[in-house]
């Protein structure tokens, strides 16, 4: 059954990616393309929000922007091939390289710093949408033509089964960690030390995530422009709270068919083909984009295209590194 709706998700998000290229007339190009750039603009401003943090926890360490951001933006594009958020261990990885005398657990953390703002603003994103009545009522969920949604759905003890395992392997592999290297709390608290100093968190970190979330909402609203649909604060918001949705267990890249049978089930449009065409254009629209930086950063930084490599290199290298701490 699983399998079988797997499929059926697999074959709705192609028939909407047909018909989103039977309609490439139809986009407006203008805004299409502002919306990439304030993509690649919100990339560069989370990019020098972590730059940030990373300069608080290795102070009087020169830190190349041009590089961090180079390995942000490949990790970005890594993750927009391969679910799971696979490109993340690439950024740390290219991030450790550049930065003398550090190690794993504080640039893992540093960059885990990011998601204080971005879990409080996506809640309140998520609350808005919720208490608008813009997202589907939960007893019609496993009816969308989504494998991700139908299956949890319709097995919400698999889920806080599924979720209490992942909770309690990371509570495990931290005590195990906590153990088995003396250094290991040290180095994390390293890397988070700029929460202490809340003032200089807000002017230095969350502004500029909060800069980069303006851009993201900027960007959704020019793509719906681009799309026929018509930006507006609740359309964007919508938006926003689907791929939150959608990316919380994701089972392919994206979240790709979860958002298309979200933003049909709930978003106002000229017609179901409209918000197919959005939906799915701009998803394959942001991954392409996210693909064409990363690569491009790769080659024109890092002298390489072989991303394959480096996350094989980035695992290899995690647990020597971890062990000798």
């Amino acid at each position: 059954m699983p399998l079988a709706d797997f499929a059926s998700s697999a074959e709705a998000f192609g028939r909407a990616t047909t018909r989103f290229f039977d309609h490439l007339s139809d986009i407006h190009w203008t805004p299409f393309a502002l919306a990439l750039l304030c993509l690649a603009a919100m990339q560069l401003a989370r990019a020098w929000a972590w730059r940030n943090v990373l300069r608080a926890a290795y102070p009087g360490v020169r830190i190349s922007f041009l590089r961090l951001s180079a390995a942000y933006l490949a990790g970005a594009g890594i993750n927009a091939i391969l679910p799971a958020h696979a490109g993340d261990a690439t950024k740390v990885f290219l991030a450790k390289r550049q930065i003398p005398g550090s190690s794993y657990p504080a640039v893992t953390s540093s960059f885990l710093v990011q998601t204080v703002f971005d879990t409080s603003v996506g809640l309140l994103v998520l609350l808005y949408a919720i208490t608008q009545g813009l997202l589907p009522k939960p007893p019609n969920l496993p009816n969308l033509p989504a494998f991700e949604l139908s299956f949890w759905a319709e097995h919400p003890q698999i889920f806080a089964i599924v979720s209490a395992a992942l909770l309690l392997t990371l509570v495990i592999a931290i005590y195990i960690l906590g153990h088995r290297v003396r250094a290991f709390w040290q180095r994390v608290r390293q890397g988070v030390v700029i929460l202490t100093t809340p003032r200089r968190y807000l002017r230095e970190v969350a502004a500029w995530q909060g800069i980069g979330w303006l851009l993201r909402f900027a960007a959704f609203w020019l793509f719906l422009e681009a799309f026929g649909i018509g930006g507006s604060v609740g359309n964007v918001l919508l938006v926003m709270s689907v791929q939150a949705i959608a990316n919380v267990v994701p089972f392919t890249p994206g979240g790709a068919g979860a958002q298309q049978a979200l933003l049909v089930a709930t978003l106002d449009g000229p017609s179901r083909t409209a918000v197919l065409s959005f939906s799915v254009g701009t998803q394959i629209a942001m991954a392409a984009w996210s693909v064409l930086l990363g690569f491009a950063a790769l080659l024109l930084v890092f002298r390489t295209t072989d991303w394959r490599g480096l996350i094989k290199q980035a695992e290899a290298d995690v647990e020597p590194a971890t062990t000798a701490d």
